[in-house]
């Protein structure tokens, strides 16, 4: 893939909507997710007409705050997971990505204090719609050796959520991947918070 990927939620949607785009402009992945699922199942596209899914992520049990959500190709062959790291993650997000049952790499929030002020800023009356451009939070992906492999990063902007990631050291193709699913699952369950 072509770094930096630029992640924008779609703005005005109902069910949140990912397009992922490389530095070229091409799109990489469409990800919408269905509203009102017991259990979580998104389907990764290849195309914003939903008509070609590369990837699936689907809940290991019905809505539950420390769920693992297991990754599989449109073959069903498992790629990885992700799971939050339960009520260590309610200061500062923190997520572990599997490759089976090893942890092989940990998403991390840089700052936590970068929500608790997005949260207070965006409480003021009419210049709290500003603090899309004042916080904007960063998430860091590091193998367990804390080698540091991805960077995610919300780009300031008004109204809608994009994010860009940038690849700060080389991963093999199924790394690439289980990062990638890791980050596009963590923002769908961190949306809320910041």
């Amino acid at each position: 893939m072509q770094y930096p990927l630029e992640l924008t939620f779609k703005l005005w949607a109902f069910a949140p909507q990912i397009s992922v785009m490389d530095n070229q402009g091409s799109l990489q992945f469409y990800v919408k997710q269905k509203l009102f699922k017991l259990k979580e199942l998104i389907t990764v596209f290849a195309d914003a007409e939903r008509s070609k899914p590369l990837y699936y992520i689907k809940a290991d049990r019905i809505i539950d705050f420390s769920a693992r959500y297991n990754f599989t190709d449109r073959d069903n062959t498992a790629i990885g997971a992700v799971k939050r790291r339960g009520l260590r993650s309610l200061w500062r997000a923190r997520y572990d990505i599997f490759d089976g049952d090893n942890v092989i790499m940990t998403i991390q929030e840089k700052n936590p204090w970068i929500k608790v002020a997005d949260a207070l800023f965006a409480e003021i009356p009419i210049i709290g719609l500003l603090s899309g451009y004042v916080f904007n939070p960063v998430y860091l992906v590091s193998r367990p050796d804390e080698t540091l492999v991805m960077r995610l990063e919300k780009i300031p902007s008004f109204l809608s959520r994009k994010f860009t990631i940038k690849a700060m050291n080389q991963l093999s193709e199924r790394e690439e991947q289980q990062v990638l699913l890791s980050l596009i699952m963590m923002l769908l369950l961190e949306r809320t918070r910041g």
